[in-house]
Formats: C-alpha cells, structure tokens, sequence
C-alpha cells in the first residue's frame, strides 16, 4: 500500500478577510443590509400574520377550535422560515376575508420569489468578482435550481429597496383595513390593548 503525503492548512497564511478579501468592503456591506432588510420582512410578516388571526371573525361554536390554534400559529409566526411565513401570511389573510389592498396576488407572488432570492443570497457560497464588481453566487435550491445571477452593489441596493416595499406593502394590508399595525403607534384601530393600560 502506497503512503501517502499528508497536509494541513496553515491558517495563519491566509489572507486577511478570508474567504471574503477578494471582494470590495461595499459589497459586503450592502449584502448585510440586504439580508438585514429580509429578517425585517420576516417580523413584518409575523406581526401581519398576528394581526389577521387576531381580528379574524369566528362563529360562536369556531371560537373555542380558533383559540386552540391560535397559540401555534402565533409561535410558527415568530419562528418559521420566510417562505412558510408566506404561507400563513396568505392564509391569514384570506381567513379574515379582506386585504383592504388591491393587488393581494401579485404581492404573494412578488414575496415568494423575494424569499427564493433571499435564500441564494443567505446561503451563497461567494464566488471572486469580475472586473466589474459582479460575483457569482454559488446557489442550488432544493429541487437543485442553480442561481445564475451575477450579484454587484447594484444588484443588491436594488433588491434591499424592492424588500422594503414588500415589506410595507405587507404593513399596508393591515392598515388598510382600519388596523393600527402591531408595534407601531401609526394610525388605525389598535388591535392589542394591555391589561394594565
């Protein structure tokens, strides 16, 4: 049997910032920003998601089953992932039987594919950047779709912007059933009132 040479990194060696030095601080800042403004979309869809439950109409013989799941679907609000956040978002909505906004449809279908873009940006393994600033975000889904997108400051401000909109699009779909938007103290009916106040 033959022997083999054996190697060990020298972590010390390598360069400053690694894996990530080869790219500008920009592009690593504005992808944090990026991936920050998702986690803001996904409490946003948590609180939406309380507020339809919690202002959902039920027949008398309903309301005991309701306030069963309630507590489920409050805790899955705070800890699923963005696309089952979707899910119940929806389905929050359509149980209460109004969005008050026009374009309900197209603005789950917008927040689905944000939440595929979010998971390649998440989970991307980085690849170096061109002459442009542009990286390749090695990326496969799991029905093994590749991301193919170059990714540059640009791509990622834009994306960071269209996140906030959806994200107050979801804000707007509660007030505009005439509902203040759980902690907020914006207009609207307030949906919670303490005990003590």
């Amino acid at each position: 049997m033959r022997t083999r040479k054996s190697y060990v990194i020298d972590i010390a060696a390598l360069p400053e910032g690694f894996p990530t030095h080869l790219h500008l601080d920009e592009f690593w800042q504005e992808l944090g920003r990026t991936i920050a403004t998702y986690g803001f979309l996904e409490e946003t869809l948590g609180k939406a998601i309380f507020a339809f439950t919690a202002v959902t109409e039920y027949q008398d013989d309903e309301v005991s089953t309701a306030l069963e799941k309630w507590q489920g679907q409050l805790e899955k609000a705070l800890t699923d992932p963005l696309g089952a956040k979707i899910q119940a978002y929806e389905s929050a909505v359509k149980a209460y039987g109004r969005c008050g906004l026009s374009g309900f449809e197209t603005l789950i279908l917008d927040l689905r594919k944000a939440s595929h873009l979010r998971n390649a940006l998440c989970h991307a393994s980085w690849r170096p950047p061109d002459q442009n600033g542009a990286s390749r975000a090695r990326f496969f889904d799991r029905k093994f779709y590749e991301f193919e997108t170059a990714v540059d400051v640009s791509f990622l401000n834009h994306t960071r912007r269209h996140v906030v909109e959806l994200a107050m699009a979801v804000v707007s779909s509660v007030t505009s059933n005439g509902w203040q938007f759980p902690g907020s103290n914006g207009p609207g009916e307030p949906i919670w009132r303490s005990c003590g106040g």
